[in-house]
Protein backbone atom coordinates (compact mmCIF):
# COMPACT_ATOMS: atom_id res chain seq x y z
CA UNK A 1 0.00 0.00 0.00
CA UNK A 2 1.66 3.25 -0.86
CA UNK A 3 1.80 5.87 1.76
CA UNK A 4 -0.19 9.43 0.72
CA UNK A 5 1.86 12.28 2.36
CA UNK A 6 -0.13 15.58 3.21
CA UNK A 7 1.31 17.93 1.84
CA UNK A 8 0.03 22.21 3.22
CA UNK A 9 1.20 24.53 0.61
CA UNK A 10 1.11 27.77 2.25
CA UNK A 11 -0.38 31.09 -0.37
CA UNK A 12 1.92 34.24 0.91
CA UNK A 13 -0.40 36.52 -0.81
CA UNK A 14 -3.02 35.62 1.77
CA UNK A 15 -0.56 37.96 4.05
CA UNK A 16 -1.52 40.92 1.65
CA UNK A 17 -4.36 42.73 1.23
CA UNK A 18 -5.14 43.39 -2.28
CA UNK A 19 -3.01 46.88 -2.62
CA UNK A 20 0.56 44.43 -2.24
CA UNK A 21 0.68 46.02 1.29
CA UNK A 22 0.86 43.70 4.48
CA UNK A 23 -2.92 42.81 5.59
CA UNK A 24 -4.85 44.95 7.61
CA UNK A 25 -6.06 43.92 11.26
CA UNK A 26 -7.60 46.26 12.24
CA UNK A 27 -11.07 45.25 13.89
CA UNK A 28 -13.98 47.35 15.11
CA UNK A 29 -12.32 48.25 18.63
CA UNK A 30 -9.27 49.29 16.70
CA UNK A 31 -11.53 51.31 14.47
CA UNK A 32 -13.54 52.93 17.42
CA UNK A 33 -10.32 53.76 19.13
CA UNK A 34 -8.91 56.00 16.52
CA UNK A 35 -12.78 57.79 16.08
CA UNK A 36 -12.37 58.50 19.58
CA UNK A 37 -9.26 60.10 19.30
CA UNK A 38 -10.29 62.00 15.86
CA UNK A 39 -13.31 63.20 17.41
CA UNK A 40 -12.29 64.24 21.14
CA UNK A 41 -9.18 65.82 22.45
CA UNK A 42 -8.73 68.17 25.04
CA UNK A 43 -10.46 71.17 23.42
CA UNK A 44 -13.63 69.23 24.79
CA UNK A 45 -12.68 70.41 28.49
CA UNK A 46 -13.43 74.07 27.11
CA UNK A 47 -17.20 72.39 25.68
CA UNK A 48 -18.93 73.24 28.65
CA UNK A 49 -17.52 76.72 28.80
CA UNK A 50 -18.32 77.50 24.97
CA UNK A 51 -21.74 75.85 25.26
CA UNK A 52 -22.69 78.32 28.50
CA UNK A 53 -22.26 81.13 26.75
CA UNK A 54 -24.35 80.31 24.21
CA UNK A 55 -27.05 79.15 26.23
CA UNK A 56 -29.64 76.34 26.41
CA UNK A 57 -31.01 76.50 22.82
CA UNK A 58 -28.25 77.75 20.71
CA UNK A 59 -25.89 75.46 23.00
CA UNK A 60 -27.17 71.93 21.98
CA UNK A 61 -28.20 73.23 18.75
CA UNK A 62 -24.38 73.81 17.24
CA UNK A 63 -23.51 70.71 19.24
CA UNK A 64 -26.08 68.59 16.96
CA UNK A 65 -25.31 70.79 13.97
CA UNK A 66 -22.00 69.95 14.15
CA UNK A 67 -22.73 66.62 14.95
CA UNK A 68 -24.27 66.37 11.36
CA UNK A 69 -21.22 68.26 9.79
CA UNK A 70 -18.75 65.37 11.29
CA UNK A 71 -21.43 62.55 10.40
CA UNK A 72 -21.30 63.74 6.63
CA UNK A 73 -17.92 64.77 5.66
CA UNK A 74 -16.93 60.98 7.23
CA UNK A 75 -19.14 59.54 4.92
CA UNK A 76 -17.55 61.98 1.92
CA UNK A 77 -14.49 60.84 2.96
CA UNK A 78 -15.25 56.82 3.17
CA UNK A 79 -16.21 57.83 -0.56
CA UNK A 80 -13.04 59.01 -1.78
CA UNK A 81 -11.02 56.09 -0.40
CA UNK A 82 -11.35 54.14 -3.43
CA UNK A 83 -10.75 55.36 -6.71
CA UNK A 84 -13.76 54.31 -8.91
CA UNK A 85 -15.17 50.96 -7.53
CA UNK A 86 -15.86 50.71 -4.34
CA UNK A 87 -14.66 47.54 -3.40
CA UNK A 88 -12.01 46.70 -5.97
CA UNK A 89 -10.58 50.39 -6.98
CA UNK A 90 -7.28 51.90 -5.79
CA UNK A 91 -6.83 52.64 -2.84
CA UNK A 92 -6.55 56.63 -1.69
CA UNK A 93 -4.35 56.20 1.10
CA UNK A 94 -3.77 60.23 2.29
CA UNK A 95 -5.55 63.10 2.18
CA UNK A 96 -3.95 64.47 -1.04
CA UNK A 97 -4.25 61.12 -2.66
CA UNK A 98 -7.99 61.33 -2.45
CA UNK A 99 -7.94 65.72 -3.69
CA UNK A 100 -5.23 64.06 -7.11
CA UNK A 101 -7.69 61.85 -7.80
CA UNK A 102 -10.95 63.41 -7.94
CA UNK A 103 -9.99 67.00 -8.25
CA UNK A 104 -6.38 67.25 -9.76
CA UNK A 105 -4.59 70.56 -10.36
CA UNK A 106 -4.12 73.24 -8.24
CA UNK A 107 -6.09 71.15 -5.57
CA UNK A 108 -3.64 69.05 -4.61
CA UNK A 109 -1.60 71.81 -3.55
CA UNK A 110 -3.87 73.55 -1.82
CA UNK A 111 -5.00 70.67 0.18
CA UNK A 112 -0.91 70.52 1.25
CA UNK A 113 -0.75 73.91 2.13
CA UNK A 114 -4.06 73.65 4.15
CA UNK A 115 -2.72 70.37 5.72
CA UNK A 116 0.93 71.55 6.65
CA UNK A 117 -1.03 75.14 8.04
CA UNK A 118 -3.24 72.71 10.57
CA UNK A 119 -0.34 70.38 10.80
CA UNK A 120 1.50 73.76 12.38
CA UNK A 121 -1.52 75.47 13.90
CA UNK A 122 -2.13 72.37 16.00
CA UNK A 123 1.31 71.43 17.02
CA UNK A 124 1.59 75.10 18.86
CA UNK A 125 -1.66 75.13 20.07
CA UNK A 126 -0.59 72.01 21.92
CA UNK A 127 2.61 72.81 23.21
CA UNK A 128 1.04 76.61 24.72
CA UNK A 129 -1.80 74.28 26.67
CA UNK A 130 0.83 72.33 27.46
CA UNK A 131 3.23 74.73 28.78
CA UNK A 132 -0.03 75.97 30.72
CA UNK A 133 -0.83 73.14 32.34
CA UNK A 134 2.22 72.15 33.48
CA UNK A 135 2.10 75.93 35.19
CA UNK A 136 -0.59 75.42 36.29
CA UNK A 137 0.33 72.21 38.29
CA UNK A 138 3.04 74.13 39.29
CA UNK A 139 1.14 77.73 40.44
CA UNK A 140 -1.05 75.25 42.71
CA UNK A 141 1.94 73.37 44.19
CA UNK A 142 3.44 76.72 45.00
CA UNK A 143 -0.09 77.87 46.61
CA UNK A 144 -0.78 74.94 48.74
CA UNK A 145 3.22 75.22 49.98
CA UNK A 146 3.32 78.85 50.75
CA UNK A 147 -0.38 80.31 50.75
CA UNK A 148 -2.66 81.80 48.31
CA UNK A 149 -1.36 85.34 48.96
CA UNK A 150 2.24 83.91 47.46
CA UNK A 151 3.20 85.42 44.31
CA UNK A 152 3.89 81.66 42.15
CA UNK A 153 5.34 83.49 38.88
CA UNK A 154 6.14 80.89 36.98
CA UNK A 155 7.21 80.99 33.35
CA UNK A 156 5.82 78.89 30.81
CA UNK A 157 8.75 79.33 28.66
CA UNK A 158 10.95 76.25 30.18
CA UNK A 159 7.91 73.86 30.32
CA UNK A 160 7.15 74.85 26.70
CA UNK A 161 10.93 74.02 25.11
CA UNK A 162 10.42 71.04 27.25
CA UNK A 163 7.20 69.97 25.30
CA UNK A 164 9.13 70.48 21.95
CA UNK A 165 11.70 68.60 23.01
CA UNK A 166 10.09 65.55 23.77
CA UNK A 167 7.92 66.15 20.43
CA UNK A 168 11.40 66.02 18.68
CA UNK A 169 12.41 62.72 20.21
CA UNK A 170 9.00 60.64 19.73
CA UNK A 171 9.16 61.80 16.33
CA UNK A 172 12.09 60.16 15.46
CA UNK A 173 10.69 56.73 16.70
CA UNK A 174 10.01 54.46 13.34
CA UNK A 175 6.63 53.79 12.25
CA UNK A 176 4.94 55.71 15.38
CA UNK A 177 2.02 55.34 13.77
CA UNK A 178 1.88 51.57 13.50
CA UNK A 179 2.24 51.24 17.26
CA UNK A 180 -0.60 49.43 17.69
CA UNK A 181 -1.22 50.39 22.33
CA UNK A 182 -0.67 54.15 20.70
CA UNK A 183 -4.36 54.59 20.23
CA UNK A 184 -5.85 52.68 22.89
CA UNK A 185 -4.04 54.90 25.21
CA UNK A 186 -4.84 58.23 23.08
CA UNK A 187 -8.45 56.62 23.21
CA UNK A 188 -8.22 56.28 27.39
CA UNK A 189 -6.97 59.87 27.35
CA UNK A 190 -9.99 61.48 25.72
CA UNK A 191 -12.22 60.11 27.77
CA UNK A 192 -9.62 60.81 30.82
CA UNK A 193 -10.48 64.68 29.23
CA UNK A 194 -14.48 64.17 29.09
CA UNK A 195 -14.84 62.92 32.60
CA UNK A 196 -12.72 65.43 34.05
CA UNK A 197 -15.18 67.67 32.47
CA UNK A 198 -18.07 65.87 33.55
CA UNK A 199 -16.92 65.36 37.54
CA UNK A 200 -16.03 69.15 37.26
CA UNK A 201 -19.57 70.18 36.04
CA UNK A 202 -20.93 68.07 38.72
CA UNK A 203 -19.04 69.16 41.90
CA UNK A 204 -19.57 72.93 40.85
CA UNK A 205 -23.88 71.58 40.80
CA UNK A 206 -23.29 70.02 43.96
CA UNK A 207 -21.38 72.81 45.48
CA UNK A 208 -24.10 75.54 44.63
CA UNK A 209 -27.05 73.50 44.51
CA UNK A 210 -27.81 74.59 41.21
CA UNK A 211 -26.90 75.20 37.67
CA UNK A 212 -25.77 78.88 36.77
CA UNK A 213 -24.50 80.45 34.54
CA UNK A 214 -20.12 81.35 33.55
Amino acid sequence: MADHVSVTVYDESSSFDDDGRLKRRGNVWTASAHIITAVIDSGVLIVAWATAQLGWIAGPAILLLFSIVTYYTSNLLSDCYRKGDQLTGKRNYTYMDAVRVNLGGVHVKICGILQYANIVGVAIGYAIASSMSMVAVKRSNCFHEYGHQAACNVSTTPYMIAFGVVQIVLSQIPAFDQISWLSIVAAVMSMTYSTIGLGLGVAKVAETGKVQEV
